[in-house]
């Protein structure tokens, strides 16, 4: 499986990619964007400072002048790529040494470069370059910058003060240190879980979207009798919320809070990936917003986002974009939830009430050879003879009373689907015509049908 992703770079450190394609890629992202100024930041991973320092020499190798952020969290590097303080001598771009969300033995590199992230037509640039090595020679130069107490002061005069209670479980992640102090400084009375700096993340997953793995805030929530609680990923981007009564919310519940919100103070447009609930494009009608659906994958939303001049974007992983910090940060969509939390003087649990539930699926992964997947989204898309069909990404069916997704894989030689109905009986229907029109997903269907 290839490292260079539709919107980042990332793989198995060690098995995948090392310290030496980690130095090819510095040259070819340095010989493409020749003479410039970028920006490095690096996460917690174990193998974040040998791959961070092999990208830095390759980059300065070019003649970038190379501005090392340290060990940050991915909303702390964005924010150095358009921090006043740099004045005339921002960085034009940036690179951060991060797998994210994935686990431990993961890494990669997120990039920036200009106002918008990077589209996958500039990673395929990278990827051709490193193959060619067809590199610039130049003597490049190097700084540090160190970017904390800026950036709290930032979140400090972008947010108001706050008295909740709140569980901050971290993943012994990026944000560990950083996200507890800045929520004590505001006047929150913080509870930590897994606040310690440890690449091995041994305590949970790094994805909080892998709703499973909350158990442990969940509780700790319910013992401290917080307001709410709060899990990130291992880099800081993404967030999932969990109740005063120690549920999670899922993210799309935790934007439709978000979107009604954001549009008592008036009309606008919100971006959400096409994997959500119909919660999300209801609430945002319901409350007299604008919908806009966007293939699913953090760089297409949040390029989306951007040319929309959206009021905020979500994705069911737990990314939620603002438009007023024009970018996503988990830090920041805690502050903003707990805001609303005190300004209705009504606990989350209670809120979370509001938005109906209905019968979805997770998003489910089923084998299937690379030479196979066309086939299989030519399959669904013959149901578009009856029912309206999207080919944004993959194939979506819309049926009256629910929807179908089929797509490839990012990761790994798999399709992913995901059902959604109104209830039970329309979740059946949908799910015998997806059976009789994909017959690959026969199996996995009846054992749906089980769970």
């Amino acid at each position: 499986m290839s490292i260079y992703k539709d919107c980042d770079i990332r793989g198995i450190y060690g098995e995948e990619f090392d310290e030496k394609d980690a130095y090819l890629i510095g040259r070819a992202v340095g010989t493409l964007q020749r003479g410039k100024r970028l920006a490095v930041g690096g996460d917690i991973r174990l193998s974040t400072p040998v791959l961070k320092a092999s990208l830095m020499r390759g980059l300065m190798e070019t003649g970038i002048h190379v501005i090392d952020v340290g060990c940050v969290t991915t909303p702390m590097f964005y924010y150095a790529l358009d921090a006043a303080e740099f004045g005339t001598e921002a960085p034009q771009g940036g690179i951060m040494v991060t797998a994210s969300h994935n686990p431990a033995r993961y890494n990669g590199f997120k990039m920036m470069f200009g106002n918008f992230p990077v589209t996958s037509e500039e990673i395929k640039k990278v990827e051709n370059l490193v193959h060619l090595r067809d590199f610039l020679t130049g003597n490049g130069s190097y700084e540090t910058r160190n970017v904390e107490k800026n950036y709290a002061a930032f979140i400090e005069r972008n947010c108001r003060k706050g008295s909740l209670k709140i569980v901050l479980d971290c993943c012994d992640g990026a944000t560990s240190k950083i996200v507890p102090q800045i929520m004590e400084t505001m006047g929150y009375e913080v509870s930590r879980l897994y606040c310690g700096y440890d690449g091995n993340f041994p305590n949970r997953n790094p994805n909080p979207a892998e709703y499973n793995c909350l158990a442990d805030v969940c509780k700790k929530v319910l013992e401290t009798g917080a307001d709410l609680g709060a899990a990130y990923d291992g880099d800081g981007d993404r967030v999932v919320f969990i109740d005063n009564r120690g549920h999670y919310l899922t993210s799309e519940k935790s934007f439709a809070v978000f979107i009604r919100q954001y549009l008592k103070g008036g009309p606008g447009s919100f971006v959400y990936d096409q994997k959500s609930a119909s919660l999300v494009k209801n609430t945002i009608l319901a409350y007299g917003g604008m919908p806009v659906m966007e293939r699913s994958g953090y760089g297409f939303i949040k390029q989306r986002f951007l040319k929309e001049r959206a009021l905020a974007a979500g994705e069911i992983s737990g990314h939620f974009f603002f438009r007023e910090i024009g970018r996503d940060d988990g830090l920041y969509a805690t502050l903003k939830m707990c805001e609303i939390l005190e300004e209705e003087g009504r606990s989350l649990a209670e809120m979370a009430e509001e938005f109906p539930d209905s019968i979805i699926t997770p998003d489910l992964r089923v084998f299937c050879p690379y030479e196979e997947q066309e086939k299989w989204l030519d399959k669904a898309a013959e149901m578009g003879e009856c029912y309206p069909v999207s080919r944004m990404d993959g194939v979506r069916i819309e049926f009256a009373d629910g929807w179908f997704l089929l797509r490839k894989s990012v990761t790994e030689q798999a399709m992913t689907y995901r059902i959604e109905a109104a209830d039970a009986e329309a979740f059946e229907r949908i799910r015998g015509i997806v059976k009789a029109a994909v017959p690959e997903l026969k199996e996995s269907l009846l054992n749906l049908a089980k769970g």
